[in-house]
């Protein structure tokens, strides 16, 4: 889950920018589609791309894996529905 929330972080900070993926490869140093895969949550980003990405967000690696826990955080579990509560 993880994984997959730190994608959405990633693109949500890379939209906030203006950028485009090629824009943020660039910038991180990294290959476009790997920050498309990383953006979808089908790769895990090592510590070092963390260091790349943030660097080229200029944030903090911790900040930016703090994003992806939030919204994690507000994630459904996995197999998990979302309910509505009625007061």
């Amino acid at each position: 889950m993880l994984v997959q929330s730190f994608g959405i972080g990633v693109r949500q900070l890379r939209e906030a920018q203006g950028w485009s993926q090629e824009r943020l490869a660039e910038n991180s140093n990294l290959n476009r589609s790997y920050v498309g895969e990383i953006e979808r949550g089908r790769a895990i980003a090592s510590l070092l791309t963390v260091e790349k990405l943030a660097a080229a967000l200029q944030l903090t690696p911790s900040a930016l894996l703090t994003r992806g826990e939030a919204i994690s955080q507000l994630q459904p579990p996995p197999g998990g529905k979302l309910m509505a509560i009625a007061c």
